[in-house]
């Protein structure tokens, strides 16, 4: 049976009708039949079993985690210790991480079973997941369709029941569209929320680790054990972190706002305008408020998050030079240091981030800092202004995840401007911080699936989650 929570896992290994010992055979076969769909980048077979073996010896002592019996992916992001870490690219060519990350630990030691790495667009930057260098992931749902990314590897593995949940990362909508493209839950939280050590970086003010599940209870729990304070990092929030699992609705209507472009906007797919318009009446029927807001601001939203991204991603993916560790050009072009650099940096990265790479070593440049990166950072903190206003009159924003189900491989590969479009809703949260969260929404009629995008005050999860639940 393919197991869709974490409580159902629970109850069978309850009732005896499985051990953690087979519930990993039973994903390692599921990975084995789903290789077409070029989920995971390597798997811990061995490790896996060897983990699970202890984790149910744990359980007949009655000292198991919180987690035990939960198998979980990686994203090809995040660093476990002893174990290959390439983030989607080349120029990591046989790097091992040296360490583990915190939010890995944590699951870790909550028993969690880690079952493999997954694919994911190179340094997670993406939205398609065709940017790997281990080729495109294929969407379950249709395998001409992409998942979605740069979190693809991780959504599919989810969709097509290969684990139980995934970690991805977060920078401009990473983990939620491709969780909409794939009918799952993605949950973005607030920024600082989960310790970033142990992520390799994309653009540090913007990224976010969060987890990818079939349920918001599992997300939930998962958010709790990993969230909080951590000596590693000093841009985590070192707010007490609530019990997610237990978070409930304020007893009184709900006052909901709406992106008015997300329901009215020819931009947007006619089954999602739709989808969603019947998710807000549902919502009003309930006895909430619900209103559309005009972010006047939005048109600004991409380029502000993509000159500041591109900008600190040429500035975090500078370590990557060939010197130290990861691919190194060896070829007759390399005749001294630059041309090592050079020619290591232009082999081992692909298309995608080589042109980020120069668009952000451009935004940086001493004759332009000014003119973008000056000010996309005056305007990321207007944009941040008009979200708080929003959120002083009404405790949520709503608007569909995406503006179309998933695309075809290679639809958008050739304009990079209609592939960035596809994270108009998602980036908001990032660029200003906030906690937002992907659910599916029902289907197109080419069976492709909908997602809604829910976003909430700084470091109100749970209400998020709360409401997540009752949708």
């Amino acid at each position: 049976m393919l197991y869709r929570s974490f409580a159902e896992v629970q109850s069978a290994l309850e009732a005896g009708t499985t051990t953690c010992r087979q519930l990993v055979d039973y994903y390692l076969a599921r990975i084995d039949e789903h290789r077409l769909l070029n989920v995971f980048t390597e798997v811990y077979a061995d490790e896996a079993r060897q983990q699970a073996e202890a984790i149910d010896q744990k359980r007949t002592e009655g000292t198991a985690g919180r987690l035990a019996g939960m198998v979980i992916g990686l994203k090809d992001v995040l660093s476990y210790a002893g174990h290959g870490l390439q983030a989607g690219s080349r120029i990591l060519d046989g790097f091992t991480a040296q360490f583990t990350a915190t939010a890995v630990q944590r699951l870790l030691a909550d028993d969690a079973i880690i079952i493999g790495r997954q694919n994911c667009d190179e340094f997670a930057m993406g939205s398609s997941n065709e940017n790997s260098a281990f080729g495109p992931v294929r969407n379950a749902a249709n395998p001409e369709r992409v998942p979605g990314g740069s979190s693809g590897g991780s959504a599919v593995a989810v969709q097509a029941g290969l684990c139980l949940a995934s970690i991805g990362s977060d920078t401009g909508g990473s983990v939620r569209q491709p969780a909409a493209f794939c009918g799952v839950v993605g949950l973005k939280p607030t920024y600082g929320r989960i310790s970033r050590y142990g992520l390799v970086a994309y653009a540090s003010s913007f990224d976010c680790i969060g987890p990818i599940t079939h349920t918001v209870d599992d997300a939930a729990l998962l958010l709790e054990i990993m969230a909080g304070p951590d000596d590693f990092d000093s841009t985590v929030s070192a707010k007490p972190v609530d019990t997610y699992t237990q978070a409930s609705l304020p007893d009184r209507p709900l006052r909901i706002a709406y992106l008015r472009d997300g329901v009215e906007s020819e931009g947007v797919a006619p089954e999602i305008r739709q989808a969603t318009r019947q998710r807000l009446d549902a919502l009003r029927e309930a006895g909430h408020t619900v209103e559309p807001v005009d972010f006047s601001l939005l048109s600004y939203l991409l380029p502000t998050y993509y000159i500041l991204t591109t900008a600190e991603a040429s500035s975090n993916l500078s370590r990557f030079d060939g010197v130290r560790y990861g691919y190194r050009s060896t070829g007759p072009a390399v005749t001294d240091l630059i041309s090592m650099y050079k020619k290591s940096r232009t082999e081992g990265f692909g298309t995608e981030v080589r042109r980020r790479i120069l668009l952000g070593t451009f935004a940086l440049s001493a004759s332009y800092y000014d003119a973008y990166y000056t000010k996309a950072q005056q305007v990321r903190r207007l944009i941040r202004q008009e979200t708080e206003q929003v959120f002083a009159r009404y405790d949520f924003l709503v608007s569909p995840t995406t503006p179309s189900t998933a695309f075809r491989l290679g639809e958008k590969t050739a304009d990079p401007l209609q592939m960035y479009l596809a994270d108009i809703f998602t980036v908001q949260a990032n660029v200003a911080g906030y906690p937002a969260i992907s659910v599916p929404n029902g289907t197109d009629a080419d069976g492709l699936p909908i997602g809604l995008q829910v976003m909430a005050p700084p470091f109100q999860e749970g209400l998020l989650l709360a409401l997540a639940k009752t949708l």
